[in-house]
């Protein structure tokens, strides 16, 4: 057996050479960083090697080290011992509460009174306890009525009426010219009891709020403490507070508080716009300060379908803030699971340090290498660098592809480390296979290939730079620790080549950049793997888990490169990635892995949304042309229905819908505009609904304009929740309307989406268009535009039926199936 002193002839690419001593005293020539600009020849290099499994343990320690590193940081949710100005026990007895209501959709009893009533109360008791105190105490509940449009989801126009806020300030007796905002919402999506998302903010601001108002030191500026109840309809509630209450005005910066996920540690992934000053503060005055600029420039990118109340704040308000939100465990968001007992005390203790030390922001607001062949193989080698990038993406690619083929998609949404095992066996098993050819073909040795590293991590620094990226300075770490800890061990490696000793120091040089890399490795996937269950039916997830799997593994093994080039031989390390690989293959392909867990402890729910509907469609005449009832279905990931039909058969293939083009979004209640997410659907009939409030439809008027358009008017009355299609036939265009701006915006290939939401106590709805008509076509729809009215009953005895509640109790225990009752009309014009 070789040990780690054997002297061994290597195969150099013809471009380093090594000063080294052996046991005999000769030395080898070394010079210009090893480069001697002659051509590949063989000459022989005393310098020691490491063994092939010695290098692969010390690179898989030192992996798995920092991996349970950033694992234990994430535990530990509270650094010290709590400071006494926050409770916990009762911010969490507020969570409870309101959490005992159940779901909280807007218009809903349970949003509008149970939890309003609930909320006033406790802020009426920290009133009364505190009015002999320096601070007074303003309450204001606001129910606005207002309109805007917005480039969400592919864009749509919003209209509320009488929706609710509850706005508290806080300030000194004297009062206050400057106010700072913090801001959660109380209402929920439909059957979600909405523990995390985001009742646990609102509980926690409650019990700031009580801290605040209690303590004798002046507050140096005023606070607003916003519960805002209709953030689930899209931002509207929010959008009420910022463009029409008079408090608005005097809001210098803002605090949104809310979750992606349950628990954990709440992470500022947006700021801004601009405004260092506020980050300043935020490190300054946070507790447990927890940021990354990564996430920030990710969300505000689009990849993430959704949004929040910082949106509105920025866009309308033009105020700077903070956006904090929980992101572990997005699997259970927006569903049953997500209830008061999965959120740890810690977390809600550490939320509320943070909330309480962010109000003292507003004090600091108004304070405030080169030798032309050495270039030349240089170049080469990077070009090899590139290509196994390229052919690993490819090669796992492939692999991705065969396991949807294979009717196996998403094995690792319950099963993660199972992809890890699979792809990054796949990535890491090709790169050295790649490498370990050109390094027997003469491109390159190991300093050459940090060289290329280096460069690599260099170029992407530039083009963040020049972007004006923040994440600039990921980069900028992998460039600046790597390099030192090379220059601090190059008289090592130039005397004793690749020893344990260079290895491990070498490693030790690395490991802060890695952890921190690894930090955001941990946050993409915590962020990514849960929405690829909500991300609807036509982005395979395969394609984008592998991808991600891939280029972990191409960013962390960048400095490991040239210690393929630094062993003795890489077979076995390959031939045990290939017997991962393998094993895993066949794992997956005999289906070992469902994706799916209804386990009360780690639930790992399928998404099914269910509406039972009555459609009804009119002609030009106002005649009934067609009507049919059915329960509709949608799957939000992309396995569709092949899991559900074993228990369901009659919900197969033969029941899927065809989208009607001639009809507003397909003919179906779409409840937002999301049917290009979700194109696969399907129809079983039913018997039709009778809800006890159906909605009423009328045109009021229609007439010729002076400046040749035809203005219609409408009145609506119904539900809480509607959603209007507009659908111009070809020939005519809509030109003005009674929302927004009073300009149509967001033309979805053809159509116009309106979500409509109202509080308690609501007027009946009454809109306008004006339509031109260019060119008649004959060919096309009877009439210049199609109008359709769908109506949403997520609250009540209105919510279910007997046939919804019959085919609810045959879905398995591993779904989530939130089910509602709606109505579809549409008429010609």
């Amino acid at each position: 057996m070789e040990g780690d002193t054997t002297v061994r002839r290597l195969k150099p690419f013809g471009i380093q050479h090594y000063v080294a001593h052996d046991s005999s005293g000769d030395q080898v020539r070394c010079g210009n960083n090893g480069y001697n600009g002659e051509p590949k020849r063989k000459p022989e290099v005393s310098l020691y090697l490491l063994r092939e499994g010695l290098a692969a343990s010390l690179v898989s320690v030192f992996i798995l080290v920092l991996w349970g590193l950033v694992h234990l940081s994430l535990q530990q949710l509270v650094v010290g011992k709590p400071t006494g100005e926050f409770n916990a026990v009762r911010a969490r007895q507020h969570l409870e509460q309101i959490t005992s209501a159940g779901p909280r959709p807007v218009g809903s009893q349970e949003n509008e009174v149970l939890t309003v009533g609930y909320l006033l109360k406790q802020i009426e008791n920290i009133r009364a306890e505190t009015a002999g105190g320096p601070h007074q105490l303003t309450i204001d509940v606001q129910h606005p009525t207002g309109t805007f449009s917005i480039d969400f989801l592919g864009g749509f126009t919003s209209f509320y009426d009488r929706v609710t806020n509850i706005a508290v300030r806080l300030e000194p007796k004297g009062g206050a010219e400057h106010l700072m905002l913090a801001n959660c919402h109380f209402d929920t999506v439909a059957n979600s009891p909405g523990a995390s998302d985001d009742a646990v903010s609102c509980a926690v601001m409650l019990e700031v709020l009580h801290s605040l108002a209690n303590q004798s030191a002046l507050l140096h500026h005023g606070v607003i403490f916003l519960f805002n109840g209709a953030e689930e309809n899209v931002l509207q509630a929010s959008h009420g507070f910022i463009t029409q209450h008079p408090w608005a005005k005097q809001v210098r910066a803002f605090i949104n508080l809310e979750a992606a996920g349950v628990g954990g540690k709440e992470v500022v992934f947006q700021t801004g716009p601009e405004n260092p000053w506020l980050v300043q503060a935020y490190v300054h005055a946070a507790k447990h300060p927890f940021a990354s600029v990564v996430g920030q420039e990710v969300f505000q990118s689009g990849v993430i379908p959704s949004d929040t109340d910082f949106r509105i704040y920025r866009d309308f308000g033009n105020i700077p803030g903070i956006d904090l939100a929980f992101i572990e465990n997005g699997f259970i968001y927006h569903t049953k699971y997500d209830t008061a007992n999965r959120i740890l005390t810690d977390s809600i203790q550490r939320a509320g340090e943070q909330l309480t030390s962010h109000a003292s922001m507003l004090k600091y607001l108004l304070h405030f290498y080169s030798r032309g062949r050495y270039v030349r193989d240089l170049a080469w080698a990077t070009g090899v660098a590139l290509l196994s990038w390229f052919v690993t993406l490819l090669s796992v690619l492939i692999v991705a592809l065969l396991v949807t083929l294979l009717g196996h998609s998403m094995f690792w949404y319950n099963h993660f480390y199972a992809s890890v095992c699979l792809y990054g066996a796949a990535a890491t098993g090709k790169m050295i296979l790649i490498h370990t050819l050109a390094k027997n073909l003469y491109y390159g040795l190991g300093d050459l290939y940090f060289d290329v590293s280096l460069l690599l991590w260099c170029c992407s620094l530039v083009w963040l730079t020049q972007r004006g990226l923040c994440s600039a300075y990921v980069p900028m770490l992998m460039v600046a620790f790597p390099l030192a800890a090379r220059l601090l061990l190059a008289k090592e490696f130039k005397h004793k080549g690749a020893s344990v000793k260079y290895c491990i120091l070498y490693l030790l040089g690395l490991a802060l950049p890695y952890v921190h890399f690894m930090f955001l490795i941990w946050v993409v996937f915590e962020i990514f793997t849960p929405i690829m269950g909500r991300s609807g039916t036509e982005i395979p997830p395969e394609v984008v888990l592998a991808s991600l799997v891939t280029l972990a593994t191409i960013f962390l093994s960048s400095f490991f490169l040239h210690f393929i080039y630094l062993v003795r031989s890489t077979k076995w390390i390959l031939a045990g990635l290939g017997f991962v690989f393998i094993i895993m293959f066949l794992l997956v392909s005999c289906g070992l892995f469902f994706p799916y867990s209804g386990s009360s402890d780690s639930p790992r729910p399928k998404r099914v949304f269910l509406q039972h509907t009555t459609r009804t469609f009119h002609n030009l005449q106002g005649q009934v042309e067609s009507r049919d009832s059915g329960l509709w279905i949608n799957s939000f990931d992309y396995t569709g229905i092949q899991h559900i039909t074993p228990h369901i058969p009659e919900l197969n293939e033969s029941v899927r819908t065809r989208c009607r083009e001639d009809r507003p979004f397909c003919g179906y209640p779409w409840f937002l505009p999301v049917k290009f997410l979700s194109k696969k659907n399907w129809y079983l009939p039913a018997p039709e609904v009778s809800p006890s409030s159906p909605v009423e439809f009328s045109l009021l008027s229609k007439e010729e304009t002076g400046w040749g358009t035809i203005k219609m008017t409408f009145s609506v009355k119904g539900p809480s929740h509607m959603s209007l299609y507009l659908m111009p036939h070809q020939g005519a265009k809509l030109s003005t309307w009674s929302f927004g701006d009073g300009t149509p915006r967001f033309d979805l290939s053809g159509e116009y989406f309106i979500f409509y939401s109202h509080g308690l106590d609501a007027p009946t709805w009454t809109f306008w268009f004006e339509i031109q008509v260019l060119t008649f076509y004959p060919s096309g729809p009877e009439g210049i535009i199609s109008v359709a009215i769908s109506s949403h009953y997520f609250f009540g005895k209105d919510q279910r039926t007997a046939q919804l509640e019959e085919i609810l109790h045959r879905f398995p225990t591993w779904t989530f199936p939130s089910s509602w009752v709606s109505t579809y009309d549409m008429y010609r014009y």
